[in-house]
């Protein structure tokens, strides 16, 4: 993959040219902003966090001397250690916040925009940029610590140097190498035990067997259920304060199912149920009221033609900008 620190630097600012300011910032928007999604989970905060650093950009901008050097050398780079920087603290500050919030938590569902992948011409480099977007993989990285996150998305998946990610979570390159290298290790612990995705690996699970799955909890039959699940599926889902949802994660076919079919009776008559794509994967999302908002989420993983891990998002705050696409690479 191509650093961010290798790419050509745009044009300088001019110190009162805020146009120039203005759209180099928007250059780099869509990836601050899939930057900032995959180390936070939650569209709200990426976005929070890069207007923060944009004004911060825009105050650094300004201060180019009419005839001195720009104070951004390489404003790609500043703007991707800012970001880091910002994320950082929102996570230490967020997982004390955590330990208030009512049952399991799950990232922000999000669609995303189709831009053109400028930022990653290489295909394989695209590949891990897309799959580190999937809902599967943005929850696994709630498994890291904040410094192992940010350090793990920063030179894993953005190919940012250690001396730089080392900047950002305050350490060595070389004690930063060791938090991606003790992130990777436990996705690839999280992935042998409950066969669940990382970063390159496909999550997306295939129209048909979700078709399958969809078709068997309409029935109601948990016999039927039982049989496209697989036997040590789990299921969590996301209420918020707002919504009843299992306040743990639901583990095993038999009681999959059952909790399936008493969620499908409780979908509301008139409901639009839908396919739709959701973090780039396929996604069954499930409106109603008079605006058709989203109700409910459901991202199904698969494990052959199985069901190995369903996540459900029913808290309301997380669905509201489901019809607003997020323009992130």
């Amino acid at each position: 993959m191509t650093a961010v620190a290798g790419a050509v630097a745009p044009a300088r600012p001019g110190p009162h040219d805020g146009r120039r300011t203005a759209a180099v910032f928007e250059t780099e928007r869509p990836r601050l902003v899939g930057l900032a999604y995959r180390m936070l989970g939650s569209r709200h905060d990426a976005e929070d966090v890069v207007q923060d650093a944009w004004l911060r950009w825009e105050r650094t901008a300004g201060d180019a001397a009419p005839d001195g050097p720009h104070p951004v050398d390489n404003p790609a780079a500043w703007l991707t250690t800012t970001v880091a920087r910002l994320a950082l603290d929102r996570l230490r500050v967020r997982r004390r916040e955590r330990e208030r919030y009512v049952g399991p938590w799950l990232p922000e569902p999000v669609v995303l925009a189709d831009l053109p992948d400028a930022a990653a011409a290489d295909p394989a480099e695209r590949a891990v940029r897309s799959e580190s977007l999937t809902f599967g993989f943005v929850h696994l990285l709630e498994r890291l610590s904040p410094r192992e996150r940010v350090a793990f998305v920063l030179s894993e998946v953005f190919d940012e140097p250690h001396a730089r990610v080392g900047e950002v979570v305050g350490a060595s390159p070389t004690a930063s190498r060791q938090l991606a290298s003790r992130a990777r290790r436990k996705l690839a612990a999280e992935r042998s035990e409950g066969g669940r995705p990382v970063a390159g690996e496909r999550t997306a699970s295939p129209l048909a067997a979700v078709e399958a799955f969809v078709a068997a909890c309409a029935s109601g039959d948990t016999a039927q259920l039982v049989r496209v699940l697989a036997p040590d599926v789990v299921l969590v889902s996301d209420g918020g304060a707002d919504v009843h949802a299992a306040r743990r994660p639901v583990v095993g076919a038999d009681r999959v199912a059952r909790l399936l079919a008493f969620v499908t009776r409780r979908v509301p008559a008139g409901a639009a149920v839908a396919f739709e794509a959701v973090n780039g994967a396929t996604a069954i999302v499930v409106r109603g009221g008079g605006h058709g908002h989203a109700r409910m989420v459901v991202v199904p993983e698969l494990a052959g033609d199985l069901v190995r891990r369903i996540r459900i998002v029913l808290a309301p705050a997380k669905l509201r900008g489901l019809d607003r696409p997020l323009d992130a690479r």
